[in-house]
């Protein structure tokens, strides 16, 4: 069992709420993360309680990732929210979430992934973490050009 975890961090030249709604429009992540569809399963996903499933990949290659958000808050007066998801499996357990405040450029994100990968042996922990990271930063990259559209 391999237990992956990383830290992405990215400046975005737009407000707090721009980027905070982009970011829990979940269905919408499949137009800034690669090879990505995500479906809503059952509740308002801007809520604990929401469920949603991630699939990431190609034909019989796809990840099926289950999550249900755990944790969410947005404070307007300060720009600043929060929010944080379980995964539910089968593939993927633990944890993963993003913040989203204000900074001199317009905004930031920090998003972070710490899950357990059953079928992974560890000695390929730092790989895995290295391509996770990396990933997670096209895709704030991406974001930010479908952001300045």
């Amino acid at each position: 069992m391999a237990r992956i975890e990383f830290t992405v961090v990215h400046d975005f030249a737009a407000r707090p709420r721009v980027v905070w709604d982009a970011m829990i429009d979940w269905p919408a992540h499949s137009e800034w993360i690669p090879a990505t569809k995500v479906i809503v399963d059952s509740g308002d996903t801007t809520k604990v309680g929401g469920t949603f499933t991630g699939y990431t990949g190609y034909g019989p290659l796809t990840l099926v990732d289950r999550m249900r958000v755990s944790a969410i808050d947005w404070d307007e007066s300060a720009g600043h929210g929060s929010c944080e998801v379980e995964k539910l499996g089968p593939v993927l357990t633990g944890r993963a979430g993003f913040t989203v405040t204000g900074n001199e450029v317009g905004s930031r994100v920090e998003w972070f992934e710490d899950v357990t990968v059953p079928y992974l042996p560890s000695f390929l922990e730092p790989v895995v973490n290295k391509a996770g990271a990396f990933g997670f930063s096209l895709a704030m990259r991406q974001l930010a050009k479908v952001l300045a559209r």
